[in-house]
């Protein structure tokens, strides 16, 4: 067996998550991903910190405030339920939507495809020292 047959993920395993806007897609099987320390293990939080993306999140994902608010494109389904600790929390966000929820407390349940949109107006790259994406360098 080569390299390459030994990395594939078996399609009932496959997790596919993109971030928009940047439109970055990573894949890794369900299960095996490494909490980074940031939200709950698996959720949206934690795959971006494990991959590089960067989704700000000012209280360190405990839930206490709304800067890792995303809009889940596709694949709602597939994450936990909102706790009412969550909810309380998205009552104060910024352009709540009825697909918004707190990156640190959506947990991926199950493999699929996942879209994740990120809100341009809730990212604060310069005070973090994080860089700007794509979609926002002039």
């Amino acid at each position: 067996m080569n390299g390459a047959t030994q990395n594939l993920i078996p399609p009932e395993r496959l997790v596919r998550v993109t971030f928009l806007p940047e439109g970055r897609t990573v894949e890794f099987e369900f299960g095996a991903l490494s909490w980074a320390r940031h939200g709950r293990p698996m959720s949206i939080l934690d795959v971006a910190e494990n991959f590089g993306i960067d989704l700000d999140h000012a209280c360190g994902g405990s839930c206490a405030c709304t800067t890792c608010h995303v809009w889940i494109q596709v694949g709602a389904e597939g994450l936990s339920e909102a706790e009412e600790n969550e909810l309380d929390k998205l009552d104060t966000a910024a352009d709540l939507q009825l697909n918004s929820r707190l990156g640190c407390q959506a947990v991926l349940t199950r493999p699929g495809n996942y879209v994740v949109e990120i809100p341009g107006w809730n990212r604060n790259y310069v005070s973090e020292g994080k860089p700007l994406s794509r979609a926002q360098k002039p």
